[in-house]
């Protein structure tokens, strides 16, 4: 496998980015999470949203998320949105609308959970994951999407 950089994760598919998720010391994603390349990971991530994203399984959900992602460069926090509304999903780092569910995590949490490397529910329930607003669709949002099972 590959090192954990931009470059890696834009030539893999999901299967290769877990195992790419698993195989790599918390450490390094933290170092790698925290430098100036960080931007171009959460793009490439967020970017791969709408592609995985199964309608089938949202039914009639409509939803704003804002995930905030802790931990960048000087202490900074990402925040990217996503809109689930008549079937679709779209993404973006320009959060405009009122949230029905905000998450915050650091970065190592949520590339554990975008990657399918953890159990959202228990990373809430330990506190890896602070969420507000409709704790319902928190408990959901991992079914929306086609995530890698290891």
């Amino acid at each position: 496998m590959t090192d954990f950089s931009p470059e890696s994760l834009a030539t893999v598919g999901p299967k290769e980015f877990a195992a790419l998720v698993k195989s790599t010391p918390d450490s390094k994603i933290a170092e790698v999470m925290g430098s100036q390349t960080r931007s171009k990971i959460l793009d490439e991530i967020f970017g791969r949203m709408p592609t995985l994203f199964r309608a089938d399984r949202a039914g009639s959900t409509q939803a704003v998320i804002h995930w905030n992602i802790t931990g960048g460069p000087g202490g900074a926090t990402d925040t990217y949105e996503t809109v689930i509304e008549n079937g679709a999903c779209t993404v973006t780092n320009q959060p405009a609308r009122e949230p029905k569910l905000a998450m915050t995590m650091d970065p190592v949490t949520f590339l554990k959970v975008v990657s399918g490397d953890g159990n959202p529910m228990m990373m809430f329930m330990t506190g890896k994951i602070k969420a507000k607003g409709d704790l319902g669709l928190a408990a959901q949002v991992a079914k929306l999407f086609d995530i890698p099972k290891n």
